[in-house]
């Protein structure tokens, strides 16, 4: 049976956060003053009072609207003021019940509440209920070990279904909201089965908690076996030799590796290495080779680059500064220059400057870093026949090292310097590559953003960098190589040139190096004249140095010995200082030879004038070459006889010489090596000349291949060939017609000096170069 509901009017006091279940005991402090005012009312009367739970904690005054409804009719059955005024009550739930007329008084508020009590009578469901209920309770009080076994214990001991609920409810880890829906159910069977599925997820929750739970101890213990295996690797490190052990080392190595700018891809292979480094004890062979790898990696640049300084006045200021002549170069520079600032974007263009020793590849390629401010690298590629030498060599060798360009770039420790790839003419091949073939990916800018090294293994952007590379002799570099280079020839300089290097650049640079102050030492304009004409016979100006710098060296013991105070170096010192004269400047002949023609020729270090000579003697048409003569030569000088036999009745000449006479031709300095097709036309000149015994005018100087029928053919190097025939005091230059073109290089000082013929059959050449007229 179920207790009969009553109503009756009692005070209300308002819980914050706070629930009261029926046969719940419980204390509660009471601060707020209508609250207590409701407690000594209910004090004064039957010590009933009404428990409602606020639907908002903040809410310091609650309304009726802030109250739930729903509440329990509680017994006060102790109260207790505390020092800090509040006061501290017991209290007993006694049944559900529901407010529903709200009064408030002075001081205090009033409701008419009615209760409403649970069934006494228990079912056979309710029966089942309750054991499941019990036994999803003993299960949680086990997981959570909240619960006690005397709680559970008491809990299990109560027969009325409806205050089981209540009392596992009160126990249970529910929010004030949960326990409010709980209080409100007044049927019993729904209660328990809203408990039992509240049960059953709380034990879901727990079981959960405990599966995290022992994830992080499994974590936990993992990373505690790892630091305890570290410290352990430690000590046996320190055992091994490696007092510090590696941490410190392996946290800068990644910092390092962090910091450096990689791309992705090798950032995670440098992580790598680094990781398989730590693993191994110091003393392993394998340390040392990763160790320098990694080092390697990190000391290479990767993303930092100098911004370019892109001002074409101040680069034209640097070059004109650091070089007299070589117009072209200059101006080649300045037009890439002027490219880069209007697009913002260039990629580094491939240069090569050929020319002989000494003309200033080197010096010009630091010029163009200067005024860029960019970093100068060079590297010698003379005498380099490996392809490791470009490409590095795995790193499974012992000893092994990245590639020149690697160690280069690492040098420069930026992306983007003027790279000089000096002697790139010099290098050769054996069985272990073709080191030209690996210069092929470097110098290609299609390619070069993503050059290979076989040490790094991982690819390298080299699109920033602006090549320049030097070569003496652009016929020794192979044709694919070539083909990727801008070529820009460097011919040689004049004699005035010369003599302004010497004055800007030469005689200044010696006196520094030499220890002596403006004014000890000054050379006049004609003293360089002499120097340049009588001492040296070159392209460049490396000999012109050396010989300022003996005069330097022997300036300077005088100073020192106190023999003299300051010297200045006129003409007729020159000789003093030096010595007898070295070369003849002028014409290599005093008068008109019969059988003597000068050619010009074209040689690695540069342009050079030689004497072909024809001598005839009793024979039977025997045709002999003397002077170390190369093939190509030596079938230019069949091929001028057959012309000149062809064509003997036209030339004046018996047409049956080769019957009676022998032929020797002969070019002086037999010992150095000459060969080309160019001197075919200076042979037969020669030829003519002493058949027809007419001589050859000495101040003309000729170039040019002849064909069996007398053309004379185009050939290279005007530009080498006439400047050393205006070294040599020649007035005319026979070119053929085909090399018009070349004549625009010719320095405007030399041209005025010199009267060029263009012939384009060997008959014109003749009548031009021999005296008199053909019988």
């Amino acid at each position: 049976m179920a207790k009969k509901k009553i109503t009756k009017r009692v005070p209300l006091l308002p819980l914050r956060g706070l629930l009261v279940f029926p046969t719940m005991v419980l204390h509660i402090d009471v601060g707020r003053e209508r609250s207590i005012a409701a407690l000594e009312q209910a004090m004064l009367e039957d010590n009933i009072i009404f428990l409602a739970t606020q639907k908002e904690m903040s809410i310091e005054q609650p309304e009726k609207e802030d109250l739930h409804k729903i509440g329990t009719l509680a017994y006060v059955k102790q109260m207790l003021k505390l020092p800090n005024g509040t006061i501290r009550v017991l209290v007993e739930g006694q049944e559900r019940a529901q407010w529903k007329q709200y009064t408030e008084e002075e001081n205090l508020t009033m409701v008419e509440v009615t209760t409403f009590p649970d069934e006494t009578e228990r079912t056979a469901e309710q029966d089942a209920l309750m054991r499941l209920l019990l036994e999803h309770f003993e299960k949680y009080a086990k997981a959570s070990k909240k619960i006690t076994t005397e709680t559970y214990n008491t809990v299990a001991d109560i027969e009325e279904p409806g205050r089981l609920a209540d009392m596992v409810a009160s126990h249970l880890p529910i929010k004030v909201a949960g326990k409010q829906e709980i209080l409100e159910t007044f049927d019993i069977d729904k209660r328990l089965e809203l408990l039992i599925t509240r049960l059953h997820n709380e034990q879901e929750v727990i079981d959960l908690e405990k599966r995290i739970s022992q994830r992080v101890k499994k974590s936990m213990e993992q990373t505690q076996k790892e630091f305890y295996l570290r410290e352990q690797m430690k000590a046996i490190q320190t055992e091994l030799g490696d007092k510090d052990g590696k941490s410190a080392e392996i946290v800068d190595l990644k910092k390092r590796i962090e910091e450096a700018g990689m791309p992705e891809s090798t950032e995670k292979a440098a992580l790598k290495e680094l990781d398989r480094y730590e693993k191994l004890p110091s003393a392993a062979a394998e340390s040392g080779i990763i160790r320098n790898y990694i080092e390697w990696l990190v000391t290479i640049p990767w993303s930092n680059a100098t911004e370019d300084r892109l001002d074409i006045k101040y680069a034209e200021e640097v070059l004109d500064r650091d070089h007299d002549g070589l117009e072209s170069v200059k101006e080649r520079v300045l037009e890439y220059l002027a490219v880069q600032q209007m697009t913002k974007s260039l990629r580094g263009p491939i240069l090569c400057l050929v020319g002989p020793p000494g003309v200033g590849k080197t010096s010009l390629a630091k010029s163009i870093a200067e005024s860029l401010d960019r970093k100068f690298v060079r590297v010698s590629l003379g005498g380099v026949r490996d392809e490791s030498e470009i490409r590095g060599h795995r790193r499974t060798y012992v000893g092994a090292m990245p590639g020149r360009m690697i160690q280069g770039m690492k040098k420069a420790s930026t992306i983007n310097p003027v790279f000089l790839l000096d002697e790139i003419d010099k290098m050769s091949n054996d069985f272990r590559g073709d080191p030209s073939s690996a210069m092929l990916e470097v110098l290609d800018p299609e390619q070069n953003n993503s050059f290979s090294d076989h040490y790094i293994e991982e690819t390298y952007d080299l699109s920033n960098v602006l090549f320049i590379a030097t070569a003496n002799d652009l016929g020794s570099i192979p044709g694919p190589l070539r083909d990727r280079m801008e070529v820009i020839s460097i011919a040689g300089y004049t004699e005035a040139e010369k003599q302004m290097i010497a004055k800007n650049h030469l005689a200044p640079k010696q006196l520094k190096e030499h220890g002596l102050e403006e004014g000890q030492l000054t050379f006049n304009d004609e003293a360089l004249l002499s120097i340049v004409r009588y001492y040296t016979r070159e392209a460049g100006v490396r000999g012109l140095e050396r010989q300022i710098a003996s005069i330097c060296r022997k300036v300077t013991k005088q100073i020192v010995s106190g023999e003299k105070e300051s010297v200045a170096v006129t003409a007729d010192l020159v000789e003093e200082y030096l010595g007898k004269r070295k070369f003849r400047y002028g014409m290599a002949e005093a008068v008109n030879q019969i059988g003597v023609a000068t050619g010009l020729a074209y040689t690695t270090v540069g342009g050079d004038t030689l004497q072909i000579e024809v001598s005839l003697s009793a024979g039977k048409g025997k045709l002999q070459l003397t002077g170390k003569l190369g093939d190509v030569m030596k079938e230019s000088a069949q091929t001028a006889l057959s012309f000149v036999r062809a064509n003997a009745e036209s030339l004046g000449i018996d047409p049956s010489f080769h019957e009676s006479q022998d032929i020797h031709i002969h070019v002086p300095e037999g010992a150095v090596p000459k060969d080309g097709p160019s001197a075919g036309i200076t042979i037969a000149t020669a030829l003519v000349s002493a058949l027809s015994k007419r001589p050859i005018r000495r101040e003309v100087g000729m170039t040019g291949e002849i064909t069996l029928r007398g053309r004379v053919l185009p050939i290279g190097g005007v530009k080498e060939k006439t400047l050393s025939a205006h070294r040599a005091g020649l007035k005319t230059i026979i070119l053929p017609t085909d090399n018009e073109r070349d004549i625009e290089d010719i320095p405007e000082s030399v041209r005025e000096e010199l009267t060029f013929k263009l012939v384009s059959q060997a008959e014109e050449a003749l009548e031009i170069a021999l005296e008199g007229e053909n019988e």
